[in-house]
């Protein structure tokens, strides 16, 4: 049912604008102020949702398809978006496509040979973020575990440029365990401090990880 907002305060100067602008524009003043109130409650909803950059390491297609199990209904009762990037085993893709999420990813999937990785990654969230079409994501990125797989630095290149330039919502980043297994540790720590949170899959088991900086004498402290 449509409900009669009084707007006071409007002063004689303010109110012969939005008649010539509405005139001008072939509206009424009723819509410009229904438009610009729009347009705000959609901004305060936007600055207020999360937008959280987590990671994720996982080193088979069991653990990560319970783990998406289990996100699945969450995900819809929340209303969130629920879609992906990359390619993922053809066992993880089929699941996640009869479980209704979207694909993002942009054709033909070749990220090793794109001569421009950080600006293909750019657009397929660019694209995610248009289809969410306002909407929450629940997104699993597996687009950077293939990049991470010819180059960890160019991986963690993107990261840096995601984490300055989140989408609305949740952004999952997964890894598989041998994709870092030759890293060093330097690497791994920063991969690590990118993300608001890193999770590590063990079969249907979520382990939460917490790294912090510590001094030497913490060694001989219970």
């Amino acid at each position: 049912m449509a409900k009669n907002l009084i707007v006071r305060g409007f002063d004689n100067d303010t109110h012969t604008q939005l008649g010539q602008l509405a005139q001008e524009k072939g509206v009424s003043i009723n819509s410009i102020v229904r438009d610009a109130v729009d347009k705000w409650l959609q901004q305060q909803q936007q600055s207020s949702a999360p937008r959280k950059h987590q990671l994720v390491l996982y080193d088979n297609d069991d653990s990560i398809t319970s783990l998406l199990k289990s996100m699945d209904g969450l995900a819809k009762d929340a209303g969130w978006f629920r879609c992906y990037a990359g390619v993922p085993a053809p066992r993880i893709s089929k699941y996640l496509n009869n479980l209704g999420w979207v694909d993002g990813t942009i054709l033909p999937y070749e990220p090793q040979k794109q001569k421009n990785v950080q600006k293909y990654c750019g657009a397929t969230m660019e694209r995610i973020a248009q289809s969410a079409n306002n909407r929450q994501v629940c997104c699993m990125d597996f687009l950077i575990n293939d990049v991470a797989k010819s180059s960890l630095k160019q991986a963690m290149n993107i990261e840096h440029s995601y984490d300055n330039d989140r989408i609305s919502g949740f952004m999952f980043c997964t890894y598989r365990t041998d994709t870092l297994l030759g890293a060093d540790m330097t690497s791994i720590l920063d991969l690590f401090d990118m993300h608001d949170q890193v999770f590590v899959l063990k079969e249907s088991e979520v382990y939460r990880l917490h790294v912090t900086k510590e001094s030497i004498h913490k060694f001989f402290i219970n």
